[in-house]
């Protein structure tokens, strides 16, 4: 009885020392470690509080601005708005070391793939802004001669144009543009986004093309919708009315509707083309007979 007793006891005082050392572990791992907790999957980190881009489409910016041109001129926005070409705005800044090299790379590589009557100048100009007052057009001249070379297009460097301002400048023009950045003073850089916006011969935001990486047929079909196809041949019309932007991919895709339309119209012009022949011959046919 005794030693039933005994190992009884035993296992009392054993299951309370395994909870005891279970609280004691279990304390530890929740501990307070003095570190902040870790953040939670969609949680934005808090140097990009107030950074990204607002889409302002329809909006206008104010072409009487002053800025200064890669030659150290001080010129008007509208100096570069003709009322007949749009113009892409990529606002950057010219002593970035990653983002907008990124962007501004990407953006050239894809021009690289267009044909050569959408070279820069012909059809449509580049303005590449700097966001940051106190860069100097000779910092904008430097960044162009760069980009010209990777370019590689004859004449290009007449419309794109690389540009600085004051910072009142800046303001108002990101402003228009919804584009938001802040300085991030532990890494000794601007936070920012990175986007291309097309902007219309008037003046009018009309498309975003956000990232790094661009395909021709994007900037293409963007630029033609931007003059209401008026800049593209027949076939760039006609490919603008079968595709339409889904702002969710960034990207143009194609619209079903449209591309159902278009091929009913094909449908009817191709039953004409194969019953006029027909209705012909029985015009002469009916014409003989009755000559008879």
């Amino acid at each position: 009885m005794l030693s039933a007793k005994l190992v009884l006891n035993a296992k009392t005082i054993g299951v309370a020392l395994s909870a005891t050392a279970l609280l004691l572990f279990s304390a530890n791992t929740h501990a307070y470690d003095g570190k902040p907790a870790p953040m939670v999957a969609n949680e934005q980190p808090k140097e990009l509080e107030g950074v990204g881009i607002d889409e302002k489409l329809g909006g206008k910016i104010d072409l009487s601005l002053k800025v200064k041109d890669d030659n150290g001129q001080e010129v008007a926005l509208g100096s570069f708005f003709d009322g007949k070409h749009p113009v892409i705005i990529s606002p950057v800044y010219f002593s970035c070391p990653g983002l907008c090299n990124f962007h501004l790379n990407g953006l050239t590589d894809a021009l690289k793939l267009m044909e050569n009557e959408w070279t820069v100048g012909k059809k449509f100009k580049i303005l590449s802004m700097s966001f940051d007052s106190k860069e100097t057009p000779d910092l904008a001249a430097a960044k162009k001669k760069t980009y010209m070379k990777i370019y590689g297009r004859e004449g290009a460097e007449k419309e794109w144009h690389f540009l600085t301002a004051d910072e009142a400048t800046v303001q108002a023009i990101t402003q228009s543009l919804g584009f938001k950045f802040k300085w991030d003073e532990s890494q000794k850089e601007w936070a920012h986004a990175s986007a291309a916006v097309i902007i219309t011969p008037d003046g009018t935001i009309s498309r975003y093309l956000p990232g790094i990486l661009f395909n021709p047929k994007d900037i293409k079909l963007a630029l033609n919708e931007a003059t209401e196809g008026k800049i593209g041949s027949i076939v760039d019309s006609l490919v603008l009315y079968c595709f339409k932007y889904d702002p969710h991919q960034s990207k143009y895709t194609l619209a079903a509707f449209n591309l159902m339309k278009m091929g009913g119209a094909v449908m009817v012009l191709v039953m004409v083309l194969w019953l006029l022949p027909i209705l012909i011959r029985s015009r002469k046919t009916k014409k003989k007979e009755a000559g008879r």
